[in-house]
């Protein structure tokens, strides 16, 4: 009896544990960190590309995005913040841009 409500405990954690991610996909979310290039300062790829970089996670900017924003932070990275929806592939974390706001 007791290894049965065991089970049913971790059921049960496992549950909402699994509402909980569901409920955070598509959601927007600021993050706050510094804007800066994914080649020339991070050196995390070979080619340019606009990320924003919060604690040890890194959040790659949608393809119009990265376009739009990246001239200004290629060499110099700025401290900022992304509003925007959050997905993840491939074991990376992408922003779908809505607003981007430069600490001046």
């Amino acid at each position: 009896m007791k290894a049965a409500k065991m089970l049913l405990g971790l059921a049960l954690v496992f549950t909402l544990v699994l509402v909980a991610r569901a409920d955070d996909k598509g959601k927007e979310k600021t993050v706050k960190g510094t804007i800066t290039c994914g080649k020339c300062d991070l050196k995390l790829v070979k080619a340019c590309h606009t990320v924003i970089k919060s604690g040890e996670t890194v959040y790659w900017f949608d393809k119009a995005s990265n376009k739009k924003y990246h001239k200004k932070i290629c060499t110099t990275p700025m401290e900022g913040s992304v509003t925007g929806t959050v997905s993840e592939k491939d074991g990376k974390k992408y922003i779908m841009v809505d607003k981007v706001d430069f600490k001046e």
